[in-house]
């Protein structure tokens, strides 16, 4: 049995560090691997001959030599997710549907798959496997049950393109012990954290050290979630690499209260942990105590951050606004406690309603769930929320206003000096040779500081700790993600409230006097679906032969609406030759940065001519 397993492409965000992988990292494509695909893989039967494409790092294969076809997905990837089922279901692949989503929703994937796989995998998947071998699966397959990890088998890691990742991912727990009114987590996999075994961990470990990997981020959603199952791992982390010499550097989520106990932080350090992501939420004590976030007001909030600086763990935070008791004051007080943080990668996000969630549940009673709005993204520039002590629109735009101001450079290089004082001795290395040190600091400088101007250089310079040098690589690594998160703020959310439609339809009307020939030919079609105030949506189908210089042209002027304007562009291809392949293969180059905001429609006909990179582009497939 052939099995192709899908991690379908994510949307653009914060998350993404887009800017840092694209520009300045060498060799990367995205942050984490899917996990839980290699996790699949690996409960598959022995016989069976198991792919794993994940199309944030690669393109998705259009005609794939499989008989079932597995495609995962969170909220975020929905669409996606169910464009490529569609697809795959229409060319007569068995397809089957799973992730966090389907476990959430299943019945969001009525007539899109041929089978839905609803919650952990590890009782459920096998079940599967058996009855496709015996002609006999089922539509659907939920987990009621309790999995214990100890029954989940080492991922099979080397079906991944690590090399294409910042950093591997494996998993020690499930479930987190606390009652958050806005996580999923509880709904899935809830209060009670099960552990793999130590033995299971080593496994994972020398795994992952054979495929060459030192760089890995503990998935779990609260790795102190069980604190004396923590500090056994820990313990155990720590002697495994005393003890072999493979020396790891590790991440992970974990809850506040971790500043609360030292025995746990000291163990953090002496395992190789060089950073915590840490759900803050909010400064706001009567905010945190809404939303049942209990564990966030035992102590101050801005002394428990720096307790963790003091031990070493750089701290990468989330925060949310518009939490009932919030008024139109909360941002700034995010603001403060941010700034005064030193927090970095500071995800602040939109309070958003998952579905299946307490918060959705008592929103929807009370008539707050706005219609049709994505419960899914928290970073864009909307939610699907009512607020209550402000009116939406105030939402948003104090949501937009904090961005701004925690992104400019004066902010980065503030974050940074605050952060340094409490985080004396930080754990985290750099493991980059000279050469791409070197590189790096090149690519910052030109990409990332001088197009900002002097005044970000000069703050740059006022950021750089020159008594103590040793720190100089953890400040270029926080400008490179300040920059990295401003960048997308900036394409995402000051283009489209900046750029009028004066701006966008002078854009337009220059692109159609430049392909004004080859459209009076029949060659070129040109169709102006919508302008907005602030974007148009733009559409190009290739009808004819079409020589060098419409590429040439084409390929300017779409850069520069995209580059000046929150547009999307549609490319349809109809009629193609191979001699044109070179002049396309241009055009891409030139649009790829703007990628997520061009979608590429091929005739079935010609896909064998023409490749496209659905990891690149959003490659539009009929159903």
């Amino acid at each position: 049995m052939r099995l192709l397993l899908i991690n379908p492409r994510f949307p653009e965000s914060f998350w993404s560090f887009k800017w840092a992988l694209d520009d300045v990292l060498p060799g990367k494509r995205a942050v984490n691997p899917p996990l839980g695909l290699a996790t699949v893989a690996a409960l598959c039967p022995g016989s069976w001959d198991v792919a794993i494409v994940d199309e944030n790092v690669q393109s998705v294969p259009l005609a794939p030599n499989a008989d079932i076809i597995g495609v995962c997905g969170m909220g975020v990837q929905f669409p996606r997710q169910r464009e490529l089922l569609t697809f795959y279901r229409s060319r007569g692949y068995r397809v089957v549907a799973g992730g966090s989503y389907a476990s959430l929703c299943p019945e969001a994937y009525t007539g899109v798959a041929d089978t839905v796989i609803s919650g952990e995998a590890e009782y459920i998947w096998p079940e599967f496997c058996r009855d496709v071998e015996r002609g006999a699966a089922r539509a659907a397959y939920r987990e009621t049950g309790v999995v214990a990890l100890t029954d989940s088998p080492t991922p099979r890691f080397e079906l991944l393109s690590l090399s294409k990742y910042q950093t591997a991912s494996l998993q020690f727990s499930r479930g987190c012990p606390y009652r958050c009114e806005f996580c999923d987590i509880i709904v899935m996999f809830g209060r009670r954290p099960r552990t793999k075994t130590l033995e299971q961990v080593r496994a994972e470990l020398d795994r992952l050290w054979d495929l060459g990997v030192h760089d890995a981020f503990f998935v779990d959603d609260n790795l102190i979630g069980d604190r004396p199952a923590a500090k056994r791992l820990l313990a155990f982390l720590r002697d495994y690499q005393r003890d072999t010499g493979r020396r790891f550097r590790f991440g992970t989520e974990a809850s506040l209260n971790l500043a609360q106990d030292d025995e746990l932080l000291a163990l953090f350090r002496a395992a190789n942990f060089e950073w915590v992501f840490i759900g803050i939420e909010s400064p706001d004590e009567a905010s945190l105590k809404e939303t049942k976030k209990l564990q966030n007001t035992r102590q101050d909030i801005l002394a428990s951050v720096r307790h963790v600086y003091a031990h070493g763990l750089e701290i990468l935070g989330g925060f949310i606004v518009g939490f009932d008791s919030d008024t139109a004051a909360t941002f700034e007080r995010q603001y403060r406690f941010i700034m005064d943080s030193g927090i970095q990668a500071a995800m602040v996000g939109l309070l958003t309603a998952a579905p299946k969630t307490p918060l959705y549940e008592r929103l929807e009673r009370e008539g707050r769930i706005i219609p049709d709005a994505s419960g899914t993204d928290n970073t864009r520039l909307g939610t699907n929320v009512v607020p209550k002590q402000m009116t939406y629109d105030e939402l948003v735009e104090g949501y937009r206003a904090l961005q701004s101001r925690l992104l400019n450079h004066r902010s980065i290089a503030r974050r940074i000096r605050n952060k340094y004082r409490y985080l004396r001795h930080p754990a985290a290395r750099y493991d980059y040779t000279w050469a791409e040190q070197l590189l790096i600091v090149r690519r910052l400088m030109v990409r990332g500081l001088l197009p900002g101007g002097l005044a970000r250089v000069m703050h740059f310079i006022g950021s750089l700790p020159l008594l103590r040098p040793r720190l100089l690589p953890l400040v270029i690594r926080d400008w490179i993600v300040g920059l990295s998160m401003r960048d997308y703020y900036d394409r995402r959310y000051e283009q489209a409230r900046s750029t009028v439609s004066r701006r966008v339809r002078a854009r337009v009307r220059k692109l159609e006097r430049a392909l004004r020939r080859y459209v009076e030919e029949g060659a070129l079609e040109v169709s102006l679906d919508e302008v907005k105030e602030r974007a148009a949506t733009l559409s190009l189908s290739m009808n004819g032969w079409l020589d060098r210089r419409f590429f040439t042209r084409s390929a300017r002027e779409l850069e520069r609406l995209l580059g000046e304007t929150a547009s999307s562009v549609t490319l349809r291809v109809e009629v193609f030759h191979e001699t044109q392949r070179r002049h396309l293969e241009h055009l891409l180059h030139r649009l790829a940065r703007y990628g997520d905001r061009v979608h590429i429609a091929v005739r079935e006909e010609l896909r064998d001519l023409i490749e496209i990179d659905s990891s690149v582009f959003n490659l539009v497939l009929d159903g």
